[in-house]
């Protein structure tokens, strides 16, 4: 299993409060994405947000706003409502005078960029308020053709450029000129408060499991995210037409009215493989800690290499065996046959073996692999580790080496 790269003064640790602007103050960090709605980037922007206000540093976002605004208010952290979602050159050449103001208005020190064309605004206005300028890279980016390429490129061009996986740091370095030594890797992680067995209480499995209508006579198949092709939905139906067992659910979770048609090809590939009524389609559930604990295994089945894999670090940190593809962030989060498997991405026959695998665990076997899958993600995948390891890049770019010493991918 691949770890962070940090070193281990700063594992598990609290986000220092050391760390003081030139003038003696707190330094502040604006943090800019295009919005605020349901998504790993929104939710690693919100956690580090929290974690600088917890460590005595000023914490501020802008954003176009969404779903996840109230949880910065619930932490009186500022939230600046900016077009930052906007691909439009004159939009984007617009927000540099206005990241420039906020910069004024909260005394900035460091603007730190979460997606392109924020970036793009953002590295303009560090330029021109004397603000330091630092990237987060979250996925791959498509790179087909000249132009995409140079409007990725400004993701690399952070004083740090943070990649969320080591899958991501060695795409990065394949991929775009950049000195390995602006690199660092710090994998996304795990709010173990909030992803633990233990803070799960019997009467939220009961009221989800009687909304989803969950049989008592059936192991349960979970395969929460998007509904979308690359997820891989129509290769866990055919794996399931191959496992020829009876006695599973497989509940799909995060169906919603703009995934319609491809609901349609799921059920109608179901229909002919003859596994329909192994299949169960839910809404989106917020409670997403009781649904690990009502299944059996969890599963990601993405054609396409996830940057991370948050859903299979979630499952491991409730204890759940998973199952997901060979490829990606999967690989460095997954140990196979300790605390899941992998399959051949795209293969059905492969992902049908896998879960045979998982479904046939005795309870001993699943005892022993709850207890390493839990500790693997307490030693490698935390939410603390996380924010720790990103303030120590802060404290780097504004103090120097230190902290952050060592840390390139």
């Amino acid at each position: 299993m691949t770890q962070s790269n940090l070193g281990p003064s700063v594992v598990g640790a609290e986000p220092s409060t050391e760390g003081r602007a030139p003038e003696g103050r707190a330094p502040t960090v604006l943090q800019v994405l295009p919005e605020l709605d349901r998504g790993g980037v929104e939710r690693g922007t919100i956690d580090i947000a929290i974690a600088l206000k917890k460590a005595g540093w000023g914490s501020v976002v802008a954003s176009a706003g969404g779903a996840m605004v109230g949880a910065l208010k619930r932490h009186d952290i500022p939230h600046e409502i900016l077009p930052l979602q906007s691909k439009n050159p004159f939009v984007m050449r617009s927000n540099v005078g206005r990241l420039a103001a906020l910069v004024k208005k909260y005394g900035v020190d460091i603007i730190h960029a979460r997606s392109r064309a924020p970036a793009w605004s953002a590295e303009a206005a560090a330029r021109r308020s004397g603000a330091h300028f630092l990237t987060t890279i979250h996925g791959t980016y498509a790179t087909n053709g000249s132009l995409k390429r140079r409007y990725n490129a400004v993701m690399t061009r952070g004083e740090r450029v943070i990649a969320i996986s080591q899958f991501i740091a060695d795409h990065i370095k394949a991929t775009y000129e950049i000195d390995p030594a602006r690199l660092r890797m710090i994998h996304r992680g795990v709010d173990t408060e909030v992803f633990a067995p233990s803070k799960v209480t019997q009467e939220r499995m009961i009221q989800l499991a009687a909304g989803w209508k969950l049989p008592d006579d059936r192991q349960v198949i979970l395969m929460p995210g998007r509904f979308s092709r690359w997820k891989g939905h129509l290769v866990l139906v055919e794996a399931l037409s191959r496992l020829g067992r009876n006695d599973v659910l497989c509940v799909m979770v995060g169906a919603d009215t703009s995934s319609a048609d491809y609901l349609s090809r799921i059920e109608k590939l179901a229909r002919q493989r003859d596994v329909l009524e192994l299949l169960r389609f839910v809404d989106f559930t917020r409670d997403l800690p009781a649904a690990y604990m009502l299944s059996d295994v969890v599963v990601s089945a993405s054609t396409r290499p996830e940057a991370f894999g948050r859903t299979l670090a979630e499952a491991l940190a409730m204890g759940r065996p998973v199952v997901g593809p060979d490829h990606g962030g999967s690989k460095e989060i997954v140990a196979q046959g300790e605390t899941g498997w992998l399959f051949t991405p795209g293969n059905a026959e492969s992902l049908a073996q896998a879960l045979h695998a998982a479904l046939s665990l005795n309870a001993g076997a699943r005892h022993r692999l709850a207890e390493e899958a839990m500790r693997a993600i307490r030693s490698n995948f935390t939410n603390a580790r996380m924010c720790a390891e990103t303030l120590s890049v802060y404290e780097e770019v504004l103090f120097g080496a230190g902290a952050g010493e060592g840390a390139a991918a």
